[in-house]
């Protein structure tokens, strides 16, 4: 008798991920979309397998109908973790939460997560998600506890037609090489480069590119009318593509991570503006250094209780700090925001004794950590490879121009009750104008300057004509063209600090424009 539930070409033996002889096992998996049907079993046995609670789903089959009746055709995707090569999830975990085993499957540690989403905002697949049990990201992970076993997945057991094979690739008899070998497979989304390890035979471009349907097209049993004509939204589709069964995307990160950016900037700038005041040649006295110090403290204070409050396991944060994973740049940020909070409790010290002996050495270390403050942001989103919009170069030189932005306008408001000296608000006064034309091209390069990818195209629209459109108008209008008007063209006593304190106030609306468009076009 055979036992089908038994992988054939890895026994039980090879557990530590290599076998007598031969190279490391690396496994792959194909899903084969010409002969599946489309009947669920693999997404129910993956649940019964691993507990998997309602809502959630670590695989599931996405189904898109092609066509306009009556030539019309169901197309299906087995969806699931694509079990990387290259996995922008473990790059981005900040405690190793999401590691990759030896022989290449990717895993995870509900125990050890910290819940901080960011893989789920690095999956360039939309495959991870947060249990409401453990509240730790989890995903399909190769069922490696049967792997282990010599046992295939659940998935592989339950399906009726055989449509999912899984395999050593570094064998060249197997059934998954000579798959790969045979037949012309694909995989989803190789311009990331993350280089997935689960590959498909004729999966259609439909169902593998979720720009390819219409977005306003999704509904099986009802059809929206177009408000200017009449006309369905099915009919005016090019492609006639109506997405029938899909899984819930939603976005990883929310108004938290937008205030955060915004109170990070508060708080580097403020040592920025101080650092070029020094730098310039004006001696500032001790009250400067304090209130600076105080401005910025508290600023990143509520960064860091941002950052903890958003958290999925608050009370597990100090990992962050007790196992770190250097590759992270959540990692390399909050060592970042540490040092930075050492520094200006340094500052604050010394200006309340009085001492300005070390201003200029003040100044070049809040140059350097109020900096990496500022732009450590641009990195980490850098690391989200499935967020297309924000994957621009000019990011750092952006969130670097928002910091002084808001640290001259904190300065030009100060002016009001510490009065500068010399013409040191000449400097402040500049500094802010220079920084807002800056941020205002910035800000118009989003709207006109092409997007490399069509993803990238849509977050940009849902940003400046969709979705965000009134954050992001509001925020353009009010935190740059209006506070570039007031500083520029007035003199009057009291306009520039108008100007600031719109400025500063326009910056969160952008930011959080810019955060949730740049997570609203679905992956999957």
């Amino acid at each position: 008798m055979v036992e089908l539930d038994v992988l054939p070409s890895v026994d039980a033996r090879a557990v530590d991920g290599s076998q007598s002889g031969d190279a490391p096992v690396k496994w792959a998996k194909v899903l084969n979309q010409d002969t599946c049907i489309g009947c669920h079993a693999c997404s129910t046995a993956c649940k019964s397998e691993h507990l998997v609670p309602l809502g959630v789903n670590r695989t599931y089959v996405k189904q898109v109908e092609v066509g306009l009746y009556p030539d019309v055709e169901r197309q299906f995707q087995v969806t699931r973790c694509n079990q990387c090569e290259d996995a922008p999830c473990v790059t981005i975990c900040p405690v190793t939460a999401m590691f990759k085993r030896e022989d290449g499957i990717v895993d995870f540690d509900r125990e050890v997560c910290i819940g901080c989403k960011a893989c789920m905002a690095a999956c360039p697949y939309d495959a991870i998600h947060i249990s409401p049990e453990s509240h730790s990201a989890e995903k399909c992970n190769f069922c490696a506890h049967r792997i282990d076993q010599g046992l295939q997945p659940a998935c592989v057991s339950v399906c009726p037609v055989g449509a999912i094979v899984v395999g050593n690739m570094n064998d060249p008899t197997s059934e998954v090489s000579e798959l790969i070998a045979r037949d012309k497979v694909t995989v989803r989304k190789p311009e990331k480069g993350t280089h997935p390890k689960v590959f498909y035979v004729g999966a259609s471009d439909y169902t593998k590119s979720p720009s390819a349907v219409a977005p306003e097209s999704g509904y099986m049993y009802a059809e929206r009318a177009d408000a200017k004509n009449g006309r369905s939204a099915a009919a005016k589709s090019v492609a006639a593509a109506r997405l029938a069964y899909d899984n819930a995307h939603r976005a990883p990160w929310h108004w938290p991570v937008s205030l955060y950016t915004w109170t990070k900037s508060i708080s580097a700038g403020v040592s920025l503006m101080f650092a070029i005041l020094i730098f310039s040649g004006h001696s500032l006295s001790a009250g400067f250094d304090v209130i600076t110090a105080v401005i910025g403290g508290f600023f990143l204070a509520v960064t860091g209780v941002l950052l903890i409050y958003d958290l999925e396991h608050p009370s597990r944060f100090l990992r962050i700090f007790t196992r770190p994973q250097w590759k992270s740049w959540l990692v390399r940020g909050s060592f970042v925001i540490a040092l930075y909070s050492v520094l200006l409790l340094v500052q604050f010290v010394l200006g309340i004794f009085g001492s300005t002996a070390g201003a200029l050495g003040i100044a070049i270390a809040e140059t350097l950590l109020g900096g990496l403050t500022a732009i450590y942001t641009a990195f980490l989103f850098a690391q989200a490879k499935g967020r297309d919009l924000w994957q621009n170069p000019a990011l750092p030189l952006h969130l670097l121009t928002q910091a002084i932005i808001c640290g001259s306008g904190v300065y030009l408001i100060l002016n009001l009750m510490m009065p500068l000296p010399g013409r040191a608000d000449v400097i402040v006064r500049a500094t802010f104008i220079i920084a807002l034309v800056v941020h205002f091209a910035l800000v118009l390069s989003e709207r006109y300057v092409p997007h490399a990818t069509e993803d990238g195209h849509l977050a940009a629209w849902q940003m400046t004509s969709g979705r965000y459109r009134s954050y992001y108008l509001f925020g353009f209008i009010v935190g740059a063209i209006l506070p570039l008007c007031l500083a520029w063209f007035s003199a009057a006593s009291h306009l520039p600090e108008v100007a600031a304190l719109l400025a500063i106030g326009g910056l969160y609306f952008y930011e959080h424009a810019y955060v949730q468009a740049g997570q609203s076009v679905r992956l999957s």
